[in-house]
């Protein structure tokens, strides 16, 4: 059997995607390894049983203080090492790296011993780690288009592949808001995002009383953040479910009528896949404005409303919630054209690439 090697780690927004790539390539008969790290490994509960995670060093400068930056050489050194070690007791047919600096080690490896290799982004301009290693793989599947690549790389555009999860309930009907109890899912990254729990609470806590009597929230949070946005819900009387990470986004996306959410690759690939309405507030901080350009497709195609981050505040917000839940058919139109954005056959795409690439050899 073929052996896949899948790196990637960092945030559920890298390890979504290699998911699915996973499960697919298992579908066609391949063995499938997952290279991560420590913190990415919190995020493979979701791969199936028969995916080995092997968890090696890496690190990055973005965190810790000097001594922790002093140290990162050595610890991506011994990852790559490890990496060698691994690759040379059971060689893998092609590595694809999804983005993260836990899957450094993997794709360097297989950069020495030029094994087949092949990056996938899900943003439209490339993170760090892939900036690095857009010339040194045999191809670059798109997940965004266009992503902004580095000159003389040209890229292919696969879309975004969602776990199987995802993928069973593409296109769910979508129940019209109403006179009856309304879900509202706020998801801010992999854990939650603190201006949305600064703001969401009292933008909701603002709605009409018609609108606000209705309404069910279930909002991640960051673990610091929780108390105060259950106790900012409960003084609104606003029936939620406040948590750190959702293991259901699937469900939970299918039975929402409006959906408040970051821009990142794997939301907005779920969001249009389901096909539901969404107001997206893009990371500020992002390398490259890359949740922007994220957006940028439901909101062209007025699937959903985009509000910048230093423009969010709660009255603004208040009143594009009102202006969705407040309008059945509007909101129905907007959930059929995130489902027109959706590109349900990315991870299929993407599996034939990387059988492609495995044969270049």
């Amino acid at each position: 059997m073929p052996l896949l090697l899948i790196a990637a780690g960092g945030t559920g927004g890298h390890m979504f995607p290699a998911q699915a790539l996973a499960e697919e390539m298992l579908a066609r008969g391949w063995r499938v390894k997952l290279s991560t790290d420590t913190r990415g490994a919190r995020y493979a509960g979701g791969f199936p049983d028969q995916v080995q995670i092997v968890t090696l060093s890496s690190a990055t400068f973005a965190r810790g203080g000097l001594v922790a930056k002093l140290a990162v050489p050595f610890r991506i050194a011994g990852g790559v090492l490890a990496a060698l070690w691994s690759s040379l007791r059971d060689r893998p047919d092609v590595v694809v790296g999804f983005g993260g600096y836990p899957s450094i080690p993997a794709l360097t490896a297989a950069w020495i011993l030029r094994r087949p290799r092949m990056i996938h982004e899900q943003n439209g301009v490339l993170g760090k780690v892939n900036q690095i290693f857009a010339q040194r793989v045999d191809c670059v599947a798109c997940g965004t288009w266009p992503t902004d690549l580095p000159a003389g790389v040209q890229g292919e555009h696969t879309g975004n592949p969602v776990r199987a999860a995802v993928l069973d309930r593409s296109g769910a009907g979508y129940i019209a808001p109403g006179d009856y109890p309304m879900e509202l899912l706020v998801i801010g990254g992999s854990q939650g995002a603190r201006i949305l729990s600064d703001v969401v609470p009292a933008a909701i806590a603002a709605l009409p009383e018609p609108i606000r009597r209705h309404l069910r929230v279930a909002q991640q949070a960051r673990a610091e953040d929780i108390d105060r946005v259950i106790a900012a819900y409960a003084a609104a009387g606003i029936p939620a479910e406040v948590a750190p990470f959702f293991a259901d986004i699937p469900r939970r996306l299918t039975q929402a009528q409006l959906v408040i959410s970051r821009a990142g690759a794997s939301s907005v690939a779920d969001i249009s896949v389901i096909g539901r309405p969404a107001i997206l507030i893009p990371f500020a901080a992002a390398t490259g404005d890359h949740q922007t350009a994220n957006a940028r497709g439901l909101v062209e195609a007025a699937a959903a409303c985009l509000i910048p981050e230093n423009q969010l505040d709660a009255a603004s917000l208040s009143a594009q919630i009102a202006g969705i839940l407040g309008k059945p058919e509007a909101a129905s139109q907007m959930a059929r054209n995130a489902f027109g954005q959706a590109r349900a056959d990315a991870t299929q795409r993407l599996a034939a690439l990387v059988e492609t690439v495995a044969t270049r050899t």
